[in-house]
């Protein structure tokens, strides 16, 4: 509806409905006036405009200064605006200590520390102290060992405090000063000449022959112990008495769990570590501990040579002179002598534990007595031209019944001379499982393998995947291989071929390991095994479904895991 102008200046209806009561009514106070602008004549639209009539400034409708001074110091006003100051800064206070508590309280995440030296390795194993040369240190230097281990003979394991004994251990530990390998010693502290100090001491006073076998007033030998793999009595005669002597002619066995000898024993550990050396491996550990009841050993019940009689040692069980219950508390306390005469240190044993439990602290699941157990027949089982049985079997065996996360030491002694495997596949094989390399330096893991390939070995051992990752086996019979993988880092697949032809790497592929994968490094004789397609390349891309492996070689691949969708 169109409006004429001059109706729009002169109506007054609209102000009349509202009313009109003064300055008291406040919307006779807002003045708005209303213009009505022509628009398109032919349509007949118009326009509204609504302003204020006091130049467009709307009407203050707030309190004034003078009305919010009257509260100003009402008290009820103060009292409340004091109430919500104090509880601002109270909440304020209270969540920056909330904050404060939750930085400290919350778990820690820092970077795993790198493993000790003696878990690093290669370990390189010489012979006798007495024969240390200059020239070992190149050897080791070739295999990248963080250890050298040299035998101290039996017959001076307490005698180290003599000052000739005392100056070649210092000699051996200088060859080694400003490299990075280290000095371990093999000892064999379970008996003692009868020309030794321990023996005299107890001839005089016998109140210190509890540190033996001692048996005194006995006109016949107590029982029917044997010496250690021979055929004759255990028992030498002394004076009126009888002394056990499991192993030499005029050296008799200690009780390794008497204070005497732990006091003993305890101060040569200490002084050796004084002298330098950083680590110590035991042998004849099973013999530690012997049963006080000195019963008759009985006949085993497997007996390895069915020709064997009641006067050979292979015919007993031999369960009163081994493997007594507490072995590996009383191998605790060494270890902890050994911990605190230097941080560094290790404590372990030379030769195969045989029963792991048994090395196992009694309270304490999973936990041994030493640092770096030596267990199974997996090394010998690997190394074999025709493997017997299931080399992934057998791994998986030897890693549970080590127990868990168990580090054990690898004895690369253990491959055959005439093995058909090639020597560098075996040290890769074996140097990225949990442990560290024991190589004996007359073996054909040493002698046959280049320095470029264990210096590659320890590359890899020194990285996290190696050092804090999981360990996954997966078969694939022949062949046999497993994983290496920390989260956030590359992972490793190492397998191995023990056969004499090329094997299809059928594995089952679970849903995190990608089908294709970096070539890392493989044993040295890889490519002279394969045919032209069958040759891989450092960095090249291989399909692991395609994959075949090379006879009697090692390859080990890198991988990112596939993230689940």
């Amino acid at each position: 509806m169109v409006q004429d102008e001059k109706a729009a200046h002169t109506d007054g209806a609209d102000e009349q409905m509202l009313g009109s009561n003064g300055v008291e009514d406040k919307l006779a106070e807002r003045r708005d006036e209303v213009k009505f602008i022509k628009g398109d004549h032919q349509n007949g639209d118009a326009k509204i405009d609504i302003g204020t009539v006091n130049g467009g400034k709307p009407a203050f409708t707030g309190m004034s200064k003078e009305e919010l001074m009257k509260y100003a110091n009402d008290p009820f006003w103060v009292r409340l605006r004091w109430i919500f100051f104090v509880c601002f800064w109270a909440i304020w206070v209270g969540m920056l200590v909330g904050a404060i508590l939750i930085i400290i309280g919350a778990p820690k995440c820092a970077a795993p520390q790198p493993l000790p030296w003696y878990k690093r390795g290669p370990h390189a194993k010489f012979a006798s102290v007495q024969t240390c040369k200059a020239e070992d240190v190149q050897v080791a230097k070739k295999l990248v060992s963080a250890g050298a281990i040299y035998e101290l003979p039996a017959a001076l394991t307490y005698d180290v405090k003599k000052p000739e004994v005392e100056e070649k251990i210092k000699q051996l530990v200088a060859l080694y000063q400003g490299s990075d390998t280290r000095v371990i010693i093999d000892l064999t502290p379970n008996y003692a000449a009868k020309d030794s100090q321990l023996v005299q001491d107890a001839i005089a006073d016998p109140e210190k022959r509890s540190a033996f076998v001692w048996v005194s007033g006995e006109n016949s030998q107590p029982n029917n112990w044997l010496k250690v793999g021979g055929n004759r009595s255990a028992w030498e005669k002394l004076g009126d008495s009888y002394v056990l002597s499991q192993f030499e002619d005029g050296y008799y066995d200690l009780k390794m769990n008497s204070t005497i000898i732990r006091n003993e024993f305890g101060g040569v550990l200490k002084h050796l570590v004084a002298l330098g050396v950083r680590g110590f491996r035991l042998k004849n550990t099973k013999f530690f501990v012997l049963s006080d009841g000195l019963e008759d050993e009985v006949n085993s019940a497997s007996p390895k040579d069915l020709s064997l009689g009641p006067n050979d040692y292979g015919f007993y069980d031999h369960k009163q002179t081994t493997f007594q219950f507490g072995l590996g508390n009383v191998l605790y306390e060494y270890l902890s002598i050994v911990k605190n005469a230097s941080d560094e240190a290790f404590f372990s044993v030379a030769e195969d534990v045989i029963k792991p439990q048994v090395y196992q602290l009694n309270e304490v699941t999973d936990a041994y007595g030493i640092d770096l157990p030596m267990y199974g027949d997996f090394v010998k089982v690997l190394s074999k031209s025709k493997p017997e049985k299931s080399l992934q079997k057998d791994l998986e065996n030897t890693l549970f019944q080590a127990g868990k996360d168990s580090w054990l030491q690898w004895n690369f002694a253990d491959v055959y001379v005439d093995t058909p495997q090639d020597p560098s596949a075996l040290a890769m094989f074996l140097s990225l499982l949990p442990g560290v390399p024991v190589v004996a330096v007359d073996a054909v893991a040493y002698q046959n393998v280049t320095e470029e390939t264990y210096r590659q070995i320890t590359s890899l051992r020194k990285t996290a995947s190696y050092m804090h990752g999981e360990l996954t086996l997966y078969q694939a019979d022949p062949l046999v291989a497993f994983s290496r993988i920390k989260s956030g880092n590359p992972g490793y697949f190492v397998i191995f071929n023990p056969t004499e032809v090329p094997q299809a790497s059928h594995f089952t592929i679970p849903e995190n390991l990608p089908d294709k994968m970096t070539v890392s490094y493989f044993s040295e004789q890889y490519n002279n095994n394969m045919d032209i397609s069958g040759k891989v390349a450092h960095a090249g891309r291989v399909n692991l479904k395609d994959l075949k492996v090379a006879p009697h070689s090692s390859i080990i691949l890198t991988y990112v895991p596939v993230k689940a969708e």
